[in-house]
């Protein structure tokens, strides 16, 4: 077999280009310090690697979660805690109001202390993150949650409670849904009234005040038309069945007062016949409803012994409604107490997930140092022969015998 010159130098060149190529790869696999530089070079390792690359984005964007989670529910706690003290306060100035020596200026300079008691709890409800949103609108972040009113305060943000993704399938509530936690708080001694959806007249009634706190009885009442002028009033808790109406029943009279068991009432407008309204105890307050009927009570002259006994129970109501609203309060701070050791604890996961996250990787990716040495020494070594004797080889021509 004859093999011509060209020959022996194209498949020289083509075998230097191969040792060439091979040693410029493993020069830079040991530049980077990877064992993949191409995904051809092991397309299951590199197919896994970028899972596993995903997985550890997706773990680094839950740290990133976790931590404004932990911000908000800082502040969250914080607001909570300003609140626990501001209630605490109020607490001692029932205490100091229900002493019987302090006259009617006296009592008004501690309404007068708590009308700031209340325009500070309301800047607390109102408070921020650090991003500029409201902790207590629920979804409604952009819009400031209460306004303060003649009867307490006025709630315009939404049912909600926002929450952010904080690990695999967990979601952490990080705000504080603001007419759950200053709303609806468990009360004592105060009553709702309304008409009956089924009224045909255009009777209103009035929002009802406590007029002898000794006749309450905390019962069920509804008022009946028995015509556009007469009415009788019904112990619902006590008669269910109506038997017996009330001796506050009688000739109506639009704006006069309806008074029973220490309440009473206003009926304005033209009821008609068989038109009904309720009265029965609330099962809920808004503590700042609470507040305004403290100061209320406390700007109220005790001029009779009557008067002095309604003082004297409001201030009971109220300071009962305030330890439920404390009780609230401290309840909402203990869920985002707990929530707070959650992060720390999923963090601590996290950081390790990390850490198995790149011990897969080095596995995957990462270069044997010994192995890819001696690979490229090897190279170095074949590349030099292939070199020397293509030299050699290059000299074997008929014209260097003829001479």
């Amino acid at each position: 077999m004859r093999i011509s010159t060209s020959t022996i130098f194209d498949k020289g060149t083509a075998r230097m280009g191969e040792l060439q190529t091979g040693l410029a790869k493993t020069q830079q696999q040991v530049s980077t310090g990877r064992r993949i530089i191409s995904p051809s070079d092991d397309p299951v390792a590199s197919a896994r690697a970028l899972d596993v690359t995903n997985s550890q984005e997706i773990n680094s964007q839950y740290a990133i979660n976790r931590s404004s989670a932990k911000d908000s529910l800082s502040l969250v706690e914080s607001s909570l805690q300003n609140v626990t003290s501001l209630l605490q306060d109020v607490k001692g100035l029932i205490v100091q109001a229900g002493s019987g020596v302090l006259d009617d200026t006296q009592r008004g300079y501690i309404a007068t202390e708590l009308q700031g008691r209340f325009d500070e709890l309301v800047g607390l409800a109102n408070a921020k993150d650090s991003v500029g949103d409201y902790l207590f609108s629920g979804y409604q972040s952009g819009t400031q949650p209460f306004t303060a009113t003649a009867n307490g305060a006025q709630y315009a943000g939404d049912q909600g409670t926002r929450q952010m993704q904080v690990h695999t399938g967990r979601q952490i509530d990080v705000s504080e849904n603001g007419n759950a936690l200053f709303e609806q708080i468990s009360s004592t001694g105060t009553f709702a009234s309304s008409a009956a959806s089924t009224n045909t007249g255009s009777g209103a009634i009035s929002k009802g005040t406590v007029v002898d706190s000794t006749l309450l009885t905390g019962h069920r009442y509804e008022i009946d038309f028995t015509s556009a002028t007469t009415f009788n009033v019904y112990d619902l808790t006590n008669d269910p069945g109506k038997a017996t109406p009330l001796p506050a029943s009688g000739a109506y009279t639009s704006g006069q007062p309806i008074t029973f068991d220490g309440l009473q009432f206003q009926i304005t407008g033209a009821p008609a016949n068989t038109d009904k309204f309720s009265v029965q105890p609330t099962g809920k307050q808004s503590i700042f409803t609470t507040l305004k009927d403290l100061i209320a009570t406390l700007r109220t002259p005790a001029s009779t012994a009557l008067s002095q006994k309604n003082i004297t129970y409001g201030l009971g109501i109220a300071n009962t409604n305030v330890d439920n609203a404390l009780d609230h309060i401290l309840t909402a701070r203990a869920s985002a107490g707990a929530s707070l050791k959650e992060i720390d604890s999923l963090d601590s996961l996290g950081e390790d997930v990390n850490v198995q996250y790149a011990q897969s990787l080095s596995d995957l990716q990462d270069l044997d140092y010994v192995q890819a040495i001696s690979e490229l020494m090897k190279q170095q070594n074949a590349l030099q022969a292939a070199q020397q004797s293509f030299v050699k080889l290059s000299e074997l021509s008929l014209f260097h015998f003829i001479s």
